[in-house]
């Protein structure tokens, strides 16, 4: 089963929600089409009726596959029709609050006229209403039941963070204790000083990478090898990326919190110089090199990287790689291959048993425990097949449940002997519909992506797929719960929390499920791409120089043009003929683009939710037909740095929800922002000519404000007169911005949940108002203050903080008495900050008695550590 055919019960379901909405009640009532859509709508709620039972059926039945196939090219032309309809409803709203008599006249002779509206759109419901029936009709040949409810729930577990315990890895000690064994012995291949490389092979899911982690983190090799480094090479094998990679680890061995911006410089460098800094960071020292998911099988490449490594490595030093393929094993070996078996039935049952019960819960259930056991001989032994199906099983304690798992046809299909697709497949099979689709859309990135909550929480957005599950939760709310349900599945990992941002990873056979359910609308666009063919609906870029060839692209339906790769974009003219074929584009990311002008065309895709013109070096302008894209959410010219100024007429984009600015204008249009009525997430960056921001005006529903690199910025007033519903407040490298006033009027005092404050000369201590956040504020993160002294006494006051993070803050002599106040503290990360590193290394500082309560403490000086 592909993607088409998987969700269209959640298709139907956000189609019938849309229409029975109040916005669509109103305006069709308005425009004489109510009656036209409550007949669409009835044909609709039939079809829905019988659709799970048909996703579940059509595996063996041919016919019932087609007819699911001409029902979604249904669904698509209706979501195209409803969008059609919001987009002249929203246009209409424009109008009439900022449009001119000219402009009004205009549109009575233009084919937007209400009227011939009215009658175009009403041809259109009837055709595809008549379409519908038709399909609807066949529905009862195939004998489906109605199921009304997707009853397929997810029991929903904690998120984590992404270290491998100990007590999470099963039936790896001897494995573990082999390696350590063959990376710590001393033998003649240390003594003329050449690199000893200890391949580990075996399928995909087997538990390499978790293998590797449970070695790299033992004590053993901590006291073994001064530095460790870990290097996720994957599909890509290029020599100056594996150096970035490599110097980054070197860089990042103590902390991880700095590595991107490492990584931006390190870009810039040639190979010379990247070459130098290798030496430099290598020189001396004995090393571990982590060399995760390799597949290139080009010796040449790999002789060129290991000599650029092996200058001036101290003797001992050792590369531990783990890869799929014994070919590569014995390219890149110096010693023989460690094979990695599958866990034995007593370890697997042992592992499935911890992911399908809460702890100590099996002994009420020995019959489900029989169950277990037959399922998890299916699994052969690999551990994502297990930990997946136990995810699948978890708080489930009917037997009919398992029998069905355990009984289903799914494991009678052929495959190859390394193959766990199936496995995979029936836990993605038993998803929430919902869940399915935006799953499928994880394709759209390379394999070891790391992914930041809210970019993909932007994606699913943007396409539609976060409608509210209850009242009153936000696009955000649904989108966590997507990423608490997913994990629960095991079908994410890796996950890191950055306060209200995390970061996770997907595995690459989870990769691989994804692109498989995915290939009917979902392509990944690289040198080997011929044809885009024309069931494609979202598309990703991940190669350079790839916009500019010749595509036969027989699509015209695509939604999604993704450029996800840093440093990878849109680079020619042929990219944007490409763009012109799309009319009902939602998503257009031009990040790292190098254009200097946008077309004019761009103005006019209406459908467009999402637009990035993220990092472009060269745009000088934009069109201010920009402006008329009146249901785009998220426009993000951040990094544009040549941008002289933003379009005219911002206030039309009523949409907006998400806006970031990099400009060299002075003065920003701050009437028109304010008059964005929908926008809560506002960034400025690298406006290096601006003095003063939103000194006379209000953002009412502003929920997060970022303010960044603005070396002239003066005056930013910090108070609910002016963002009333302000949550999270980012201010970074701002040299001459003050923030010790506050309000005068107590009762204006900001309630945040989050504060972020980096690189502030003029912070000496934290400014009086937050004071006012004292029972809402959950994260405060200090990093680079180097003029920071002290924190204020009632620092302890804040009974919700959560996680305190301080780096770099070398004047920072102590933490206030009281810290044992902070009950609700979890996280206290102190980096780079000597005066407090003497006081509480070693668990004998004179405040320690007082922290005992929080769950993790890091505290640690990088330079002592290199």
């Amino acid at each position: 089963m592909t993607m088409v055919e998987s969700f269209l019960f959640s298709i139907a379901d956000s189609l019938i929600a849309k229409l029975a909405s109040q916005l669509y009640e109103e305006a069709s009532r308005v425009m004489g089409l109510y009656h036209h859509l409550q007949e669409f709508t009835h044909t609709l709620s039939l079809v829905k009726a019988v659709l799970l039972d048909a996703e579940q059926k059509q595996e063996h039945n041919h016919e019932l596959r087609e007819w699911l196939r001409q029902l979604k090219r249904v669904f698509s032309d209706a979501q195209d029709l409803l969008d059609e309809f919001e987009c002249q409803t929203l246009q209409n709203q424009v109008v009439k609050a900022h449009g001119t008599t000219k402009t009004k006249v205009g549109r009575f002779f233009s084919s937007s006229n209400p009227l011939v509206f009215r009658y175009k759109m009403a041809q259109q419901i009837k055709d595809i209403t008549n379409r519908l029936d038709k399909v609807a009709a066949d529905r009862r040949k195939f004998g489906l039941q109605t199921i009304d409810v997707d009853t397929r729930v997810v029991h929903r577990i904690e998120m984590t963070h992404s270290h491998v315990n100990d007590s999470d890895v099963i039936g790896r000690e001897h494995d573990k204790g082999k390696i350590i064994h063959i990376l710590m012995q001393k033998n003649g291949i240390d003594i003329d000083k050449s690199l000893s490389v200890i391949p580990i092979v075996g399928m995909g899911g087997l538990g390499k990478t978790t293998l590797a982690k449970f070695v790299f983190n033992d004590d053993r090799i901590n006291e073994c090898f001064p530095l460790k480094m870990w290097v996720c090479v994957s599909e890509n094998f290029d020599i100056k990326q594996m150096i970035v990679k490599i110097i980054n680890s070197a860089n990042d061995s103590a902390s991880h919190a700095h590595a991107p911006d490492f990584q931006q410089n390190l870009n810039i460098l040639d190979m010379e110089q990247l070459q130098n800094q290798l030496r430099n960071k290598l020189a001396g020292k004995k090393f571990l090199l982590i060399l995760d998911d390799v597949w290139n099988e080009d010796r040449v490449k790999w002789v060129e990287l290991r000599n650029l490594i092996q200058v001036g490595a101290a003797a001992g030093s050792k590369i531990l790689v783990t890869t799929r393929s014994h070919s590569i094993a014995s390219l890149m070996g110096t010693v023989s291959s460690h094979i990695l078996q599958g866990l034995s039935l007593e370890d697997s049952t042992s592992l499935f048993v911890k992911w399908a019960f809460k702890e100590a819960e099996e002994e009420n259930y020995p019959h489900l425990i029989n169950i277990g056991r037959d399922i998890v001989k299916k699994c052969r032994g690999v551990p994502l097949a297990v930990r997946t199906i136990g995810s699948l099983l978890f708080s489930k304690f009917e037997a009919n449940e398992r029998e069905y798992v355990r009984d289903s046809e799914i494991w009678n299909l052929p495959q190859k002997k390394e193959d766990i697709l199936p496995t995979l497949k029936l836990s993605y099979d038993l998803m929430p519909s919902y869940l399915r689709q935006c799953f499928a859309l994880f394709s759209l990135y390379p394999k070891d992506y790391e992914f930041v909550n809210f970019e993909v929480t932007t994606l699913w957005g943007a396409l539609g797929l976060l409608g509210s599950l209850k009242k009153n939760m936000t696009q955000e709310d649904v989108a966590n719960q997507y990423f608490n349900e997913l994990l629960s599945r095991s079908f994410i990992q890796d996950f890191v929390s950055c306060g209200t941002a995390y970061t996770f990873k997907i595995h690459d056979v989870v990769h691989d499920l994804a692109l498989f359910v995915a290939k009917d609308e979902c392509l990944l666009v690289n040198s080997h791409i011929r044809c885009i063919p024309e069931s494609i609906r979202h598309l990703s870029f991940v190669e350079n120089d790839l916009d500019g060839k010749s595509f036969s692209a027989k699509s015209v339906g695509v939604r999604t043009i993704l450029f996800p790769k840093d440093g990878v974009g849109a680079n020619s003219e042929a990219f944007f003929t490409l763009v012109s074929r799309y009319k009902y584009l939602h998503i257009l990311d031009l990040s790292y683009s190098s254009v200097g002008t946008l077309p004019g065309f761009i103005g006019k895709l209406k459908h467009l939710r999402y637009l990035s013109l993220y990092n472009n070096k060269k745009i000088r302008g934009l069109p201010d037909s920009i402006c008329e894209l009146q249901s785009l959410q998220v426009l993000d010219l951040g990094g544009c740095q040549e941008l002289e100024a933003l379009p005219k007429g911002l206030r039309k984009l009523i949409s907006l929800r998400d806006f970031v600015i990099t400009t060299k204008q002075a003065v920003l249009p701050e009437n028109d922002i304010a008059n964005l009525s929908c926008l809560q997430y506002l960034t400025i960056e690298c406006c290096d000519n601006v003095e003063s921001l939103f000194s006379g005006i209000e953002l009412p529903h502003l929920k997060a404000l970022n303010v960044s690199s603005c070396k002239r910025l003066q005056y930013l007033p910090l108070d609910s007169k002016h963002f009333p519903a302000l949550e999270i407040l980012c201010i970074r490298i701002c040299d001459k911005l003050g923030l010790s006033k506050g309000p005068e009027d107590q009762k204006f005092i900001l309630k945040l949940k989050t504060i972020l404050f980096t690189s502030l000369p003029q912070l000496g201590t934290l400014p009086h108002w937050l004071q006012g956040s004292i029972s809402t504020l959950l994260s405060l993160r200090l990093e680079h203050c180097h003029n920071l002294e002290v924190l204020p006494d009632w620092l302890p006051m804040l009974t919700s903080l959560k996680a305190l993070d301080i780096t770099d803050c070398p004047k920072l002599r102590s933490l206030p008495d009281g810290i044992n106040c902070l009950t609700a503290l979890e996280r206290l990360e102190v980096i780079d900050c000597p005066e407090l590193f003497r006081k509480f290394t070693l668990q004998v500082g004179e405040h320690w008695n007082q922290m005992s309560h929080i769950k993790r403490i890091s505290m640690f000086e990088r330079k002592d550590l290199e």
